[in-house]
Formats: C-alpha cells, sequence, structure tokens
C-alpha cells in the first residue's frame, strides 16, 4: 500500500501542491526546518537519557541567590528613581 502512494506522479501531485499552498520562496526555508527537525529528533532519540537529581543542599543555595539579585537590582533602580524626582520638583 505505500509502494503505491510513492510513485512519480503522486510525489510531482504533492509537490505541485505544496508549490500552490507555500509558494516558491517559502518551500526552501520549510525543507531546512523539516530537515533540522528530523536532525533534532533523531538525535534526541540516540542520546542517553541524564536524570539529575540535586540533593537538599543544592537545592536551598538557588533559592537564596535570586533574593540576592532582587536586592540589588532594586538599589540602582532606587537610586535612579531619587534624581529624577529631584529634577521634577526644581
Amino acid at each position: 500500500m505505500l509502494g503505491e502512494l510513492f510513485q512519480p506522479m503522486h510525489l510531482l501531485l504533492i509537490l505541485v501542491i505544496a508549490l500552490l499552498l507555500f509558494g516558491p520562496g517559502k518551500l526552501p526555508h520549510i525543507a531546512a526546518n523539516m530537515g533540522k527537525s528530523i536532525r533534532e529528533f533523531k538525535s534526541a532519540l540516540s542520546a542517553p537519557d541524564e536524570i539529575k537529581v540535586a540533593t537538599p543542599q543544592q537545592q536551598a543555595q538557588p533559592q537564596a541567590a535570586p533574593q540576592a539579585a532582587q536586592t540589588a537590582q532594586a538599589a540602582p533602580s532606587a537610586q535612579a528613581e531619587a534624581p529624577k524626582q529631584e529634577q521634577k520638583s526644581a
């Protein structure tokens, strides 16, 4: 049944329909993206499964870092807002 599907006339008909739907400019991009996705899929299937389990110590460290980053980001923004307020009142 699949052998009948891939006859030259059937493939030509599929190509003509794709050309009418997408246009000649988009077909190379579509084919390139399909090739990339097939390669990524094959590499994902052949890659070994890696499961990383974090210990409780490793989980506690990343939580403290975002809090420090938030306070570091808040200080410069507060300093930047202060001169703007002084300029408006003057």
